[in-house]
């Protein structure tokens, strides 16, 4: 049996329909709008077939069988179990696996950090593309209903989406109460319409076989995977299950997916495949060819709900991925909002926001339709499940201990169907794929580079330090004067002493009555238990280390420190405490550690990183900051 991390209790009955209800709005949001346009980038456009039974047939079979192998089996039943735990997405799947024995070997765990920042560097691409895409589909409805209004598309899509971003810093508190209400009207919306074309066209149920998939790849074996890559959008989403694990559950998700998400697409993606059968000519727009000419008003505003929830899940991830990069030490540190205790948008990051805002509208600008769009769509997905897989193959070798056989025959299936998709995705750079690529090698870039530079600063501040227990030893043998209060040093290293403490003493010759030597360290775990929290140790003569572990979902707070600290018999009052922190200046020097372009984008990075006052909330009138000069 496969070992289950997730310490929190079963939901059941009531519960368990309240977070199934939430995981249809926010969960399947991506892969719910998918619809809009997956079928017709398959029959329309430069790159779409001709529409004949045969070719209808078979791309309605690797329709299902791409919902079956990728998104249920894949995602659903294996990977939904591979939580850090309870928390999912490919950051806490890197975490988990660099806290297994596999960490022991550098070059592996190497590959595996390489993959999982580049695997979170495209999820900020798709947290651009996914807003343009799916709200461009929508509003191009406005085509079919009436084609006077085409100039409006692209003003009216881009009024939805920057109000959608200007409306971040408000939460979505309340609106987000309507996301699984309203996902619940689309998908029975979708599943209607299917419906009432495949009772008309029943034989399109034939495609269930997988010998019209092989056979059109028989067929069609060039043309077939170009159109592969148009079927790959029907499983965009399938990723975000997994990232929203730790705020739904398992279960909810599984339950939200079989009795809601699944039947509907099924039966929304074979109504558009009779449609086609029928009438040929729908492939221009085949969704919303599935509605009667008097519903399509009110299905274009549903769509455009769904779209712009959809959004919202996208920006609500990036969001939360940006909190655990930081906490992770692959951000500089950002100003985080908490505009709600319990919803799923209770993270708001301003600089997150605004740059995806510009990203996004300039997508829009720069493709103007969503099928140019489509070209780019599902080359950054397409690379993150393939990442995902090989990393599911190492955990499930290295944390749960399956056998070679074991994994290689779960994994290797998956991996052919990803390598598939992949390669199909990879004929799109021409045709703007390479846009994503570009998006997530920026990124990427940026992350590596804080992360080397942290690393890089960390040893040249160690090399003027010395050990803890050696300065002790000297203020032993030669005690200072000590003033009455509390001092409290954040230092990275918990055995090395503060810079600030020297400075402190080479200036002022004193020293509190109360030293408290705090580190604040990130475990490779979502959460870390309160009562696990704080580590206090008692020195002796009013000297006392204090370690504070969070996990990268966990948000630092002094004002909790210290209530620990209370707790374990370290009373100290944030009234009357003086926070000593260090403040580096960096200098660039010869010395061997980073290229002079990359030292000068970290040095960058850092003088715009939010001041350790903010991000740990301590009262800035109580700090004192020690600058120092460091050469890296």
């Amino acid at each position: 049996m496969t070992p289950r991390s997730e310490p929190r209790a079963v939901p059941r009955g009531r519960y368990l329909f309240t977070l199934a209800l939430g995981a249809v709005g926010v969960v399947y949001g991506d892969i719910g709008t998918s619809p809009l346009y997956a079928i017709r980038e398959s029959f329309y456009g430069p790159h779409g077939i001709s529409v004949t039974s045969g070719n209808v047939l078979g791309v309605m079979s690797m329709v299902f069988w791409s919902l079956v192998i990728v998104v249920t089996i894949k995602y659903h039943i294996v990977i939904i179990r591979a939580d850090n735990k309870g928390e999912g997405g490919v950051l806490a799947l890197m975490a988990m696996v660099n806290g297994s024995r596999l960490a022991r070997g550098l070059s592996p765990r190497r590959i595996m950090i390489v993959l999982g920042i580049f695997g979170s560097a495209l999820l900020y691409a798709d947290g651009a593309l996914t807003p343009a895409i799916s709200v461009l589909s929508a509003v191009e409805g406005l085509e079919v209903a009436t084609p006077a209004l085409a100039s409006w598309v692209l003003p009216v899509t881009l009024a939805i989406l920057v109000g959608l971003f200007l409306l971040q810093s408000r939460g979505t508190a309340r609106i987000g109460a309507m996301f699984g209400p309203v996902m619940l009207v689309w998908f029975a919306t979708l599943g209607v319409l299917g419906l009432s074309q495949i009772v008309r066209q029943p034989e399109v149920l034939a495609a269930v076989s997988p010998h019209h998939a092989v056979r059109f790849f028989g067929e069609n074996t060039r043309r077939g995977f170009v159109v592969l890559g148009a079927v790959f959008l029907v499983v965009t989403g399938g990723e975000a299950l997994y990232a929203d694990l730790g705020h739904f559950g398992h279960r909810a998700i599984q339950r939200a997916w079989f009795g809601i998400a699944l039947p509907s697409l099924m039966l929304n993606y074979f109504g558009q495949g009779a449609l086609l059968l029928r009438d040929s000519s729908a492939a221009v727009n085949p969704f919303y060819h599935l509605a009667p000419s008097w519903a399509l008003y009110p299905l274009i505003a549903l769509a455009t709900a769904a779209t712009i929830i959809a959004s919202q899940a996208v920006i609500s991830g990036a969001f939360s991925l940006t909190r655990q990069a930081v906490q992770l030490g692959y951000s500089p540190r950002l100003r985080i909002e908490h505009t709600s205790s319990r919803e799923i948008g209770q993270i708001y990051v301003p600089s997150v926001n605004w740059g995806l805002m510009l990203l996004t509208c300039v997508l829009v600008l720069g493709f103007r339709t969503s099928s140019n769009v489509a070209g780019a769509y599902g080359v950054a997905l397409s690379t993150l499940m393939l990442i995902t897989t090989l990393m599911f193959y190492v955990m499930s070798r290295e944390v749960w201990g399956w056998s070679f056989p074991r994994a290689a025959g779960v994994a290797g299936l998956f991996l052919w169907v990803d390598l598939l998709f992949f390669a199909a995705n990879m004929l799109k750079i021409r045709y703007g794929g390479w846009v994503p690529l570009a998006i997530a090698a920026v990124i990427f870039l940026l992350m590596t580079t804080w992360k080397r530079g942290r690393e890089i600063l960390g040893k040249r501040m160690l090399e003027k330090t010395v050990p803890l227990k050696m300065l002790l030893a000297d203020l032993a043998a030669e005690p200072p004067l000590r003033v009455p209060g509390t001092a409290v040093f954040m230092y990275g290293t918990a055995d090395h002493t503060p810079p600030a403490l020297v400075h402190n003493l080479a200036h002022n010759k004193v020293l509190h009555e109360k030293v408290v030597f705090l580190t604040v360290a990130t475990e490779d775990v979502p959460h870390v238990e309160l009562r696990e929290r704080v580590t206090v140790k008692h020195i002796g003569k009013g000297f006392h280390t204090v370690v504070a572990r969070y996990g990268f979902m966990d948000d630092p707070d002094i004002e909790d420190v210290l209530e620990a600290c209370r707790v374990k018999a370290l009373d100290i009052r944030i009234e009357g405490t003086t926070f000593f922190l260090g403040r580096e200046t960096l200098v660039s020097s010869d010395r061997p550690g980073m290229d002079q372009w990359r030292a000068t984008l970290f040095a960058f990075m850092s003088r715009n990183a939010l001041r350790a006052t903010a991000f740990f909330k301590i009262p800035a009138n109580q700090v004192f900051e020690v600058g120092a000069q460091v050469e890296l």
